[in-house]
């Protein structure tokens, strides 16, 4: 759908060594006020991308869909409007108890991106946003991913990255380092977790080297396109048949 858009190559705070138990206690002290204080942060662009990552699964009625790191459940709740059966999980017990309490109809389930609870090709669809970046090894979780989806599935990942444009890039990486920890100050419970994540966006691999990550997990056709400038890219991916 996207045709030649897309790209293609071959605590509470946590730190940057991204221990899960540190990155669960985070996640669970801003659960509360997490989708709105990311949409204040990030200009309200959240829903733009929510409806990328959905356009880019291709989603038809019947498909089953794993949403990795789903938080409380906002980009869930997008995917069965399509007719698919959504299975929510998180590793953040703070983040599954809002959102079951927003999205009674979606089953929530505590999982470690890194050791999935499913049987093996139980999935048409895997997708994660904005969660890549916190796991402790993201190779494991690639391969974990593809594990857990049927012969042809579609991966989709959507993280932060990085804007393509050396204007943008130098306003952007002045926003992370200043002007995000500044004003998640004023809107966020947990300020600490913005400075966290600022640090862990400035460390994240460029559009190209996630691309080979996905590709050397065992994933094909790997493809991205990049939103607001390559602030977010969203990178899609095809398990194999055999």
């Amino acid at each position: 759908m996207y045709g030649d858009l897309w790209q293609t190559n071959c605590v509470s705070r946590a730190n940057l060594d991204k221990d899960p138990s540190e990155v669960a206690a985070m996640f669970d002290a801003v659960a509360a006020k997490y989708d709105l204080t990311n949409d204040i942060l990030a200009v309200g662009q959240t829903r733009r991308w929510r409806s990328a990552v959905r356009t880019a699964l291709q989603l038809e009625p019947g498909h089953t869909v794993l949403d990795i790191a789903a938080g409380t459940g906002t980009s869930s709740a997008a995917f069965t409007t399509s007719g698919a059966s959504v299975i929510a999980a998180d590793f953040s017990l703070g983040m599954l108890e809002v959102g079951k309490g927003r999205n009674p109809e979606i089953p929530f389930v505590a999982a470690d991106a890194l050791a999935l609870p499913f049987a093996d090709s139980s999935f048409d669809r895997v997708t994660i946003s904005f969660g890549l970046r916190n796991v402790a090894d993201r190779m494991l979780a690639l391969e974990e991913f593809r594990r857990v989806i049927k012969p042809g599935g579609l991966l989709v990942v959507c993280e932060f990255s990085h804007p393509t444009l050396a204007p943008l890039r130098r306003v952007y990486t002045e926003y992370l380092m200043a002007a995000l920890p500044a004003l998640s100050d004023r809107v966020s419970s947990n300020p600490d977790a913005y400075r966290y994540l600022a640090e862990s966006i400035r460390a994240w691999p460029t559009q190209e080297e996630l691309a080979v990550d996905i590709a050397q997990a065992g994933w094909q056709g790997v493809k991205w396109r990049n939103f607001t400038g390559g602030i977010v890219s969203i990178h899609r991916a095809v398990a194999p048949m055999d």
